[in-house]
């Protein structure tokens, strides 16, 4: 349909947390579907292969959610995702002061490279602004739980990854 909007959330999900979802599904709520872009930075090494972050992603998701949702990877500029994508509107969650210097960087950058790229910043749940991948990979390197940062369905994947109990 011409009058359809989508969205690009690009990020490393290494792996998808709570935050995650609860930005993607604000985007649901804006857009009518959501690309959601697993970046692969080759000189990052994460600890989930791609495969596995799409699947993780993918679980996160009911039915009807998933039909608005497409999951892939991507190398290269958000500029040229987007262009590939045929959308000129690039979502970010915000938790903090710190979050939102970054993006803006990376946005005037990035509208350098196109006048059309449109940043929309969507604030994080005031009960989710703890999480982060980085500290899910911090608990799963100390052995502890990651039940407050991830879906229930995330957390059984992963368990089974690490052989958790």
């Amino acid at each position: 349909m011409k009058n359809e909007k989508k969205c690009i959330f690009a990020g490393t999900f290494d792996p998808p947390t709570l935050g995650h979802k609860a930005t993607i599904e604000d985007c649901l709520e804006i857009f009518d579907e959501v690309v959601i872009a697993i970046l692969v930075n080759p000189k990052k090494e994460p600890l989930f292969s791609v495969d596995e972050r799409k699947e993780m992603l993918a679980l996160c998701f009911d039915e009807a959610q998933k039909k608005r949702i497409k999951i892939i990877a991507f190398e290269g500029t958000v500029t040229k995702l987007l262009e590939r994508e045929n959308t000129k509107f690039y979502a970010r969650g915000i938790r903090n002061a710190t979050d939102l210097d970054f993006e803006n960087a990376n946005f005037y950058a990035s509208k350098k490279l196109d006048d059309k790229f449109i940043a929309v910043y969507l604030p994080c749940k005031q009960e989710l602004l703890h999480i982060s991948s980085s500290m899910v990979r911090n608990s799963l390197h100390f052995s502890t739980p990651i039940d407050e940062y991830v879906t229930k369905e995330v957390k059984e994947y992963i368990d089974k990854i690490y052989q958790r109990k």
